[in-house]
């Protein structure tokens, strides 16, 4: 027998309780009145590899999972071959001076981002991030009392946050204490030139706020095509190459996407001691330690497959172009404002409804379940978000039908 909630129950957190639900399972519930009239579900709510990890990794995945030795605890900063590997390859692709004792290995990017916050930002504190934002970062701050502050960018510009806008809302709220930037950006894909990255570094610098850069889709971004560390590969920005970027600076990575392992939940970041000290004090309260087998074979993986990377860097690059065309084609009232990593910004046509009602008849009676721009943040309502990295370029040719066939519906 089911349990029987009543008024009598013990009371919830109002906190967490105040928060709405996951979007992608929200946005995948719709899909599930989809009926198959226009052929198989499409599913670009989440952004996921679309292909395979290299058979060199799963080999060294599943030796380690069957070791005694990764059955037990492991250190609370991470695997010391892991930490030595990632901070190589950050070396390689950015330059700088990027240490082992600098990296902490973490179960998943998110975790990371949590852990950060948690050892930088109290309750009634502040966090300075562009809109359109990834829905986490507001959402696990809000379970800690800590508000985001937009900082909201425009289609006309890029959707790259304006420094001027960033350090009149530095200045305007004392309680931001740090500012946060994801590039390439999830929802929209715009990667932030190094310049900019490095203007709005400075004005964290001056300020003595923290700057925290998610970097999870660094492996993707777009030009040039070679692999990180490899001739012609430009630095996203030069942040490690300034003396005192350990006393403002925090890079945060994951390893779910560049090396298709999602569900091992391992992500990394790199700090200077001060914030680390801080940090291992929520890990060990948190996390104790992140899984220790695909520590175990990333370790190999990040020199190893460095080559292998850069290819599927280019199938991304391939299916951004090939939804370029698709749309610009066949379905030319929409606009695709920003793209790039594994997203697109679609635009909605001019009278179409809210993005929320677009989405679900879109999923409900079309077969394409994406997320509407009102998950990502204030003024979001006219777009929405594909996530195709795991959609094949001759799958991604029915988009614009779909799309078609929802904009006849209140044409």
């Amino acid at each position: 027998m089911s349990p029987i909630a009543t008024d009598t129950a013990a009371p919830l957190a109002s906190g967490i309780r105040a928060l709405p639900g996951p979007p992608i399972l929200a946005c995948r519930a719709w899909g599930l009145r989809y009926r198959g009239q226009v052929g198989s579900l499409m599913d670009l709510t989440q952004a996921v590899p679309g292909y395979p990890p290299h058979p060199g990794l799963l080999e060294r995945l599943a030796e380690a999972a069957g070791s005694r030795a990764a059955a037990g605890y492991g250190p609370l900063e991470g695997e010391p071959a892991l930490r030595q590997a990632l901070a190589r390859d950050l070396r390689l692709s950015h330059g700088g001076d990027v240490r082992p004792e600098d990296v902490m290995v973490t179960a998943g990017c998110n975790l990371a981002f949590t852990l950060v916050t948690t050892a930088l930002a109290s309750p009634g504190d502040a966090v300075l991030a562009p809109t359109p934002w990834f829905f986490n970062h507001p959402l696990a701050l809000a379970t800690r009392g800590v508000t985001t502050v937009p900082l909201p960018c425009r289609a006309e510009d890029g959707f790259l946050p304006d420094p001027d806008h960033a350090a009149a809302l530095l200045d305007r709220y004392p309680a931001i204490r740090a500012l946060l930037l994801v590039t390439p950006n999830n929802p929209t894909g715009a990667a932030y030139p190094p310049a900019l990255v490095a203007r709005l570094a400075e004005l964290c610098r001056l300020r003595r706020r923290w700057l925290v850069l998610d970097e999870t889709y660094r492996d993707f971004l777009p030009d040039p095509a070679a692999a990180p560390g490899l001739a012609g590969q430009a630095a996203p920005h030069a942040l490690f190459s300034a003396p005192d970027w350990r006393d403002f600076v925090v890079h945060l990575y994951s390893f779910s996407k560049a090396y298709c392992i999602p569900g091992h939940r391992v992500g990394a970041l790199v700090a200077g001691p001060a914030l680390r000290g801080e940090v291992i004090k929520a890990v060990d309260n948190i996390q104790i330690c992140a899984p220790r087998p695909p520590q175990a074979a990333l370790a190999w993986g990040v020199d190893a497959l460095r080559i292998w990377r850069a290819a599927n860097r280019a199938v991304i690059a391939r299916r951004t172009e090939a939804f370029r065309r698709a749309i610009a084609r066949r379905a030319p009232a929409w606009r695709i404002d920003a793209a790039g990593a594994y997203f697109a910004y679609l635009r909605l046509p001019e009278g179409a409804p809210p993005a929320a009602r677009v989405a679900e008849r879109l999923a409900a009676e079309h077969g394409l379940v994406t997320l509407p721009g009102s998950a990502f943040g204030p003024g979001q309502e006219r777009h929405l978000r594909l996530a195709y990295a795991a959609t094949e370029e001759e799958e991604i040719e029915a988009v614009p039908d779909r799309l078609a066939g929802v904009e006849a519906s209140w044409s």
